[in-house]
């Protein structure tokens, strides 16, 4: 997914340097990514770590991270799954297609008609099979993150969900067709939450705390709605032209609330490693963190520049540089 403050791009670096205050070997330690977004962070040390934590309090993040993160074993007759969602007969009263395509009558337009008809087709059957107990969760997980990527590439959007486009764009024109949501096999369990950070890191040990809070006032709940709306799949009253549910306000995108949220979760870290990924754009400056860390142990900094997030080629920003500066934390505590 093209998702804002992903680290795919900068996920080989994150993982050199924690080698090189860790140790190379991690196959004993506890990784614990707990603000997961979609995952690529633990993703990178599922291979190498004992056990990995994920953890983010949107819907979809947990969809996508019960798959990639906790899914580890081969799941029988996937792809057979698969085709056969790929095949069902399209319903036409779901509520995608009800409030977010234009043939509906709604207004709004994420979703050609077709492809809105599509999710709600495959959603409804993967909730069937799991209401009827048919498929585990494994295979449930497995199906709905597949689904959400699936439909994110065919999204009539600019990449994010605060808006959608007033003409059906190329990439959103083509057919939706379900594809598995790969993930890596071995042999350790790995466990994922759905959960806030403050709150679940006080019931959490390990040795590795990776944390990738929001930077800014940029709301994931807003931008990501309708990923959210797909998984959670109950129905609600869509709220103004771009059709908002009611959603979550985190501390960590409030310059009045965001340091105080940052030293409660430091204090109550019991982890001996923590790295924070935080950008030179964030609502905290490079000081305060520094100096709410170093309370709690030795504190150093490692700084990389890299191309920054563009929705689109138009896109109106506040920040028009084309690079930013990804800053990572480091807190032996």
């Amino acid at each position: 997914m093209n998702y804002i403050g992903s680290k795919f791009k900068l996920s080989s670096w994150i993982q050199d340097e924690v080698k090189q205050v860790v140790g190379n070997d991690l196959s004993d330690k506890v990784f614990c990514d707990i603000f997961a977004g979609t995952g690529i962070v633990g993703r990178t040390f599922k291979r190498e770590v004992k056990q990995v934590i994920a953890n983010d309090l949107e819907h979809y993040s947990y969809v996508l991270n019960k798959n990639y993160i906790e899914n580890h074993q081969e799941i029988k007759d996937k792809e057979k799954y698969i085709e056969e969602l790929n095949n069902l007969p399209l319903i036409d009263n779901g509520f995608i297609y009800q409030n977010y395509c234009m043939g509906s009558g709604s207004e709004r337009q994420y979703f050609s008609d077709f492809n809105g008809k599509k999710i709600d087709t495959i959603r409804t059957k993967i909730k069937q099979w799991y209401e009827a107990k048919k498929i585990e969760d494994n295979l449930y997980y497995f199906l709905l993150a597949s689904l959400v990527e699936s439909a994110d590439k065919i999204a009539n959007t600019a990449s994010v969900y605060g808006a959608f486009l007033k003409h059906i764009k190329k990439s959103a024109s083509k057919e939706l067709v379900l594809q598995p949501a790969q993930f890596i096999i071995n042999n350790n369990s790995h466990q994922v939450f759905n959960m806030d950070s403050n709150e679940l890191i006080k019931q959490i040990s390990g040795d590795i705390l990776y944390l990738d809070p929001p930077y800014n006032q940029r709301q994931y709940s807003a931008n990501y709605h309708l990923l959210n709306t797909i998984t959670k799949y109950k129905p609600f009253e869509p709220k103004g032209k771009t059709g908002l549910p009611q959603y979550n306000r985190s501390n960590y995108c409030k310059k009045t609330e965001v340091k105080n949220s940052f030293e409660e979760l430091i204090k109550n870290a019991n982890f001996k490693y923590i790295f924070l990924s935080y950008n030179n754009e964030g609502l905290m400056s490079k000081e305060d963190v520094e100096n709410i860390m170093k309370k709690y142990g030795k504190y150093s900094l490692k700084t990389k520049e890299y191309q920054r997030f563009k929705a689109d080629k138009t896109e109106n920003r506040n920040h028009k540089a084309n690079s930013t500066y990804e800053y990572l934390h480091i807190l032996e505590k």
